[in-house]
């Protein structure tokens, strides 16, 4: 028998939230749990977790959970989650909004030649492309 997991306010991390919904302006709350994005999201195969779970957890303030998940950086930003989703949650800014936060706390303003060239290799192109067009405006 497994024991259910209750969330607390004290687990909630508010600064997190509140600087993701800055970053993308998204309110994740419209949110219901109808899986549409993950039904539709082409990559969700590849994801550790699907789409509708990410929002789930943001909803939650489990953030620093989705800043060690894979599913951010696998996603392809598409847009097919946004155009499914019947309450208009931009899942795709959620998505970058949570690879900017990782950039954020790693390259706070990071110059990409400043990066070591072995470092760089392995980051995501994702994550560097996303950071270079943020940091020459």
């Amino acid at each position: 028998m497994t024991k259910n997991k209750t969330v607390s306010a004290h687990q909630i991390s508010h600064e997190n939230v509140d600087k993701l919904k800055d970053i993308s302006g998204v309110n994740v709350y419209a949110c219901y749990q109808c899986g549409n994005c993950s039904s539709a999201c082409p990559a969700v195969e590849f994801m550790d977790i699907p789409p509708h779970q990410i929002i789930r957890k943001v909803q939650l303030g489990f953030i620093d959970e989705l800043l060690e998940s894979e599913t951010p950086w696998i996603c392809a930003a598409c847009i097919t989650c946004t155009v499914k989703c019947p309450r208009g949650v931009d899942i795709a800014k959620v998505m970058e909004a949570l690879r900017q936060l990782v950039l954020r706390s790693d390259f706070e303003h990071g110059n990409l030649c400043e990066i070591e060239d072995k470092l760089r290799k392995k980051l995501p192109q994702i994550a560097l492309i996303g950071n270079f067009r943020k940091t020459i405006l």
